[in-house]
């Protein structure tokens, strides 16, 4: 492992070096638990009315089936991403991976609506905890440049691919054996990562330990919480309820009174110098901003696919498997288009593209073929935002030393757990103003429309802005 990452010494294009056997069956292991927290995110989703049905929650409360996970997920993944450097990555990720396991080992067995809340709410805290200490590990394994690039580009595509797949596994297992398998899949994965993590993972804990910042980490972590429980709420409900407007109350003065904390603490959770570098701060916006677009996108369409068109829940899901197969493709190419322009252009053309390939999705109730386009733009798009979304782990995380890996990869988690909670109800709240004059499936479709159309220009605007905001790639030696 290397103690200070180093530009490549490869020119642009050049071949990416290999991968040793050792470093090779680490990244599996690291990718197999990237992806099985991806699916996390979205495999209980088409099962949540079986889980109401069986379990015994109202049809109000499913929601907080997957609330008290984001918001536990989102809340204190900044908090993990630093502990992680101060106290041992590996250490962490193992124990995530523990804790991981036994809250889905509680939700597949619970029979109570509380117990399977208690597996949700222990499920996103061990998400929170593994996410960026896996990161971390990944980018401190790997010497920064095409290494480094090509395993955060399959990093990239396992994710993404693993959202999609969520879909379609929940509704598989729901209709074909039960939800509850939905949770046991995770019992086995994190058997088989305990089982072989120990001994291939290595420990990159910081040789210093300064003081954890406490009240750094308490007002941030509930500015999170907060600020995701707002936006869950807003979506879930309005943009006018009560909850929605205090917890984000809640959350821009906690997020202030971290900023004064940070800039008055001997040793901050973190340090404002890391924020106020370009790369960091504008690569993380940009991260936001693809996540955001791109999970809403799939959003308007499940409602298009569902409400509309008049789509089961299952025939829906399978419809984005073509968006699916483009994200891992994005997140293969990723790496060789960021070696040949760099992480600014790659971000700024692939969000360009991803908005191109969003406005025929605005005209798909006028067009007969309205399928093909569909599938064809989603599939572009797939690939346009993994390479967006690629050059933003790379930009984020260049140019810092191991020590701050933890740190630079929390803040990369977090914004990609902001974008996804973010996106649905800011998209969800266009929609339904936009409908509001019509009735009945073309309400759906005109608000549907207006918001695909908004979704489009936000990534092309997004993309002016950070062509101009982030800085360009560093000279590289010949």
């Amino acid at each position: 492992m290397t103690t200070h990452p180093s530009p490549s010494p490869a020119g642009p294009g050049a071949a990416t070096p290999a991968i040793g056997v050792g470093q090779r069956i680490a990244l599996l292991v690291l990718l197999t638990a990237s992806f099985t927290l991806a699916l996390d995110f979205s495999i209980l989703n088409v099962a949540l009315p079986r889980i109401g049905a069986e379990v015994g929650f109202a049809l109000a409360d499913l929601q907080w089936i997957s609330t008290a996970f984001a918001v536990c997920a989102a809340g204190f993944t900044l908090l993990f991403g630093r502990l992680a450097d101060l106290f041992g990555r590996r250490r962490q990720f193992l124990v995530g991976i523990a804790l991981l396991g036994a809250a889905s080992l509680l939700g597949g067995l619970a029979g109570e609506p509380w117990l399977l809340l208690v597996a949700r709410v222990a499920q996103g805290i061990a998400t929170a905890a593994v996410t960026p200490a896996a990161l971390s590990l990944l980018t401190t394994s790997f010497p920064e440049g095409a290494m480094r690039d090509r395993a955060l580009g399959i990093n990239g595509a396992l994710m993404a691919a693993g959202f999609t797949t969520g879909a379609i596994l929940g509704g598989l297992l729901t209709d074909l054996i039960s939800w509850r398998w939905a949770f046991f899949i995770n019992v086995i994965v994190a058997v088989a990562v305990l089982a072989i993590g120990p001994v291939v993972l290595k420990e990159t804990a910081s040789l210093r330990r300064p003081r954890l910042d406490v009240p750094g980490a308490v007002t941030v972590t509930v500015a999170l919480v907060a600020g995701v429980y707002g936006l869950t709420q807003a979506g879930q409900h309005s943009w006018s309820d009560v909850r929605s407007w205090a917890s984000l109350g809640v959350a821009a003065v906690m997020t202030v009174a971290f900023l004064v904390i940070e800039r008055s603490v001997a040793e901050p959770l973190v340090p404002l110098r890391v924020l106020a570098r370009r790369a960091t701060g504008w690569g993380n916006l940009a991260g936001i901003l693809a996540f955001a677009t791109q999970t809403s996108v799939v959003f308007l369409l499940t409602v298009f696919l569902q409400e509309v068109r008049g789509f089961t829940p299952l025939q829906a899901g399978l419809t984005f498997a073509v968006m699916g197969v483009g994200t891992v493709i994005g997140g293969l190419i990723a790496p060789r288009i960021i070696a040949l322009v760099g992480g600014r252009r790659a971000i700024v053309s692939g969000l360009v593209i991803q908005g191109s390939a969003t406005i025929p999705l605005a005209f798909l109730g006028d067009l007969q073929a309205w399928m093909v386009v569909l599938l064809i733009a989603t599939f572009l798009g797939g690939v346009a935002n993994l390479v967006a979304i690629v050059g933003f782990m790379v930009t984020a995380t260049s140019g810092l030393p191991d020590a701050e890996q933890g740190l630079a990869t929390g803040l990369a988690t977090m914004s990609q757990q902001i974008g996804i909670t973010l996106g649905t109800p800011v998209m969800s709240a266009i929609a339904t103003a936009a409908g509001v004059g019509a009735a009945g499936a073309a309400g759906v479709l005109t608000g549907v429309s207006t918001a695909l159309v908004i979704n489009a220009a936000l990534c092309i605007a997004g993309a002016i802005w950070m062509a101009f905001a982030l800085p360009g790639a560093p000279r590289k030696p010949a």
